[in-house]
């Protein structure tokens, strides 16, 4: 098993690499940049994510300084930099690095992040690795929850359904659970602000923040009640469409199960029909399920809330992601990536870990990775 593992952390590197080249290089062609959107500002207008160069490529992927003459009348490579001294267009390119060439900026990228250091924010003057921490609480605390409801709802329906299987109860459970997973999360989330928070019916729980201005003056069981007064809504407009994939899954994994030679054994032998599903098809059937919870857990608070926190204004790596690429903040948006993109491949190594506890007779030692 160290070897497997040692393969698969080795493996990482590559791939993180590979992950981190494509986006930098997509990047170079990516319309607008930073120093576009300050002489945007300076202009009097801030053209955000719609800032876009006279004659097309992002600035990170211009990589030189300004062009000589940018003052001049439809000299400059910026739209909107006619009027600018020179000069100045050229701090700003030194001061955002795109001084540099890109390659010497990507092979500068990649040696600080193998230490974790990610740089400053371009606009808010902060340590990304900071902005990242501060963000990091909401969109674990809005996964965790979401995961935890839905495992706990899907599991016992899905074995319910497999006991059931084919009758009544198994098919409006069915159609129940396949309307929840049609309708998209945000806009069940504007149907309960419309009709929870104060939209046009009932004003029963808050629309916004994760937790009450006075929550540091309340109590121990009033910080309890207020987190989870706030946390309500949009935990539920997330997990509505989160049922439906672990109920099949824990479903027709419980129906191989059943269907097998050991379980008619099992049978024949006179166990009960409760020690049949739970002493013998529940540990073998949950394999697939168990094993799949690093990574449900990851997906739902890395990429499962960025419409959610931004319905329910909640600051969290959602709603940060989304600002920094209509920003412009290449530093977070890099930052993010990589971040993302190793606890994915890590994720991914603990739920093959996952499968050799449930079933030690799983044996990746003489697997090919």
């Amino acid at each position: 098993m160290a070897a497997y593992i040692l393969r698969r952390l080795l493996l990482m590197i590559p791939t993180i690499l590979g992950i981190m080249l494509i986006s930098f290089a997509i990047v170079q062609f990516a319309p607008g940049g930073p120093v576009e959107r300050v002489i945007a500002q300076l202009q009097g207008y801030d053209m955000g994510a719609t800032s876009r160069f006279s004659g097309g490529g992002g600035d990170v992927g211009r990589g030189g300084a300004a062009t000589p003459g940018a003052g001049a009348e439809g000299a400059s490579k910026y739209r909107g930099a006619q009027g600018l001294d020179p000069k100045f267009i050229a701090e700003l390119e030194k001061q955002f690095g795109f001084d540099k060439p890109a390659w010497e900026r990507f092979l500068l990228m990649v040696k600080n992040y193998a230490v974790f250091d990610f740089g400053r924010s371009y606009f808010r003057d902060e340590s990304v690795l900071k902005l990242i921490g501060e963000k990091l609480p909401v969109s674990m605390s809005l996964g965790l929850w979401m995961t935890l409801i839905s495992y706990s709802v899907s599991i016992p329906l899905g074995i319910a359904k497999a006991v059931r299987d084919g009758e009544r109860f198994d098919a409006w459970t069915s159609n129940l659970v396949i309307i929840g997973y049609a309708i998209p999360s945000f806009l069940f989330a504007m149907l309960l602000i419309v009709l929870f928070a104060g939209g046009s019916f009932w004003q029963i729980f808050p629309l916004r923040g994760l937790v009450s201005e006075n929550f540091s003056e309340l109590s121990l069981i009033g910080k309890v009640g207020d987190y989870l007064w706030h946390i309500c809504l949009p935990v539920l407009a997330m997990t509505l469409g989160a049922f439906a994939t672990q109920t099949f899954l824990t479903k027709n994994s419980f129906l191989d199960e059943i269907r097998k030679q050991y379980v008619q054994t099992a049978r024949m032998k006179g166990l009960t029909e409760n020690r049949v599903l739970y002493g013998h098809v529940f540990r073998n059937a949950m394999l697939i399920v168990v094993s799949g919870f690093p990574g449900a857990f990851v997906h739902a608070f890395l990429t499962g809330s960025v419409l959610i926190e931004t319905i329910f204004s909640l600051d969290g790596l959602g709603y940060l992601s989304y600002e920094s690429i209509v920003n412009r903040d290449y530093p977070v948006v890099f930052a993010n990536l990589y971040i993302f993109a190793l606890l994915g491949l890590v994720v991914n190594l603990l739920s093959d870990l996952t499968y050799t506890w449930i079933d030690p007779r799983i044996d990746f030692e003489t697997r090919e990775v």
